[in-house]
């Protein structure tokens, strides 16, 4: 499912002594079926920029086309050089009344999913959404249940608290009451903060799974190894702005990235690169962790 920004702007505190800007006429298009990796600093517009993604937060001015759906601010009127706020929350009202539709098909995870839980058993909570969206008892269970299945929860957990699991188990009861409501696009806030090696090994390959059968990954992280192993884009924020849209190959290889930015690629890319400057003839394309790398070792060995 194609998503569309066009010149959008938003601003916190819009006239106000704090008034910050967070995104800067920012344009940006998420092709269909995509995986992409939202990269920045804290404060570069990350976190502002998912939450355009299914109406959370409504652009101060611009556009926004998702897959159809239109979240249109460009006609807001500007006084006097600025918005004028009081156009804007008569545009956002107007548009909040038809958001609903558009949550069920972009599903946002935030970095503590314990702020997306809230009910007093797993199943309960899993099945709120489809519920929520109108489904029956018995639809919305069934939902539940197959969505708590996808994500490895047994049954034994489901008549249990979340609030008892692991942060690991939290964050995937977290993603099946998204993907109870069968989305199209997932996004997530930080996915693999918190997470042990173990943990974040096996939430990444649900993620590729799920990528695998269809769904659209959009991951907002500072974690560069998961990156350079599973993202297939690379879309760097600063100031709101986009300063670098290609794959995270072409990412960790330019000198412009490398010499300007404070974000350091992967230690083993590093590593990579190092070989390769002196002389050893490693394909980069194949090098996503360490395992990789001593695979592609051995094979210019045998080469040689």
């Amino acid at each position: 499912m194609p998503i569309n920004l066009s010149h959008v702007t938003y601003i916190y505190d819009l006239h106000r002594p704090s008034e910050k800007m967070a995104l800067n006429d920012l344009s940006l298009v998420f092709e269909d079926h995509t995986f992409t990796a939202l990269i920045g600093q804290t404060g570069s517009g990350k976190s502002t920029l998912i939450q355009q993604l299914n109406g959370l937060l409504l652009p101060t001015y611009g556009k926004i086309d998702i897959n159809g759906y239109l979240i249109d601010m460009t006609l807001v009127t500007k006084k006097n050089g600025k918005i004028d706020s009081g156009a804007m929350k008569a545009k956002h009202r107007k548009k909040l009344k038809d958001i609903k539709s558009l949550r069920k098909r972009v599903g946002i995870i935030f970095q503590f999913p314990e702020y997306q839980i809230f009910e007093e058993t797993v199943l309960k909570d899993v099945a709120f959404g489809p519920k929520n969206f109108g489904k029956k008892e018995e639809e919305a269970l069934k939902d539940a249940k197959d969505a708590l299945r996808l994500v490895g929860i047994d049954e034994s957990y489901y008549e249990r608290s979340p609030f008892e699991l692991s942060g690991g188990e939290k964050r995937r009861v977290a993603i099946a009451g998204i993907l109870a409501l069968h989305p199209d696009v997932l996004v997530l806030d930080e996915p693999t903060v918190g997470l042990d090696a173990e943990g974040e090994s096996n939430l990444m390959s649900l993620l590729v799974s799920l990528y695998e059968k269809g769904t659209s990954l959009i991951l907002s992280t500072h974690n560069m190894d998961v990156v350079l192993h599973y993202a297939k884009r690379a879309i760097v924020l600063e100031n709101g702005k986009v300063v670098y849209d290609t794959t995270p190959l072409e990412l960790f290889q330019s000198k412009s990235f490398l010499e300007n930015s404070s974000i350091l690629p992967p230690k083993v890319f590093c590593f990579a690169m190092d070989l390769k400057k002196k002389g050893l003839p490693i394909d980069l394309a194949k090098v996503k962790d360490v395992d990789s790398l001593a695979d592609e070792i051995l094979r210019v060995k045998k080469v040689s």
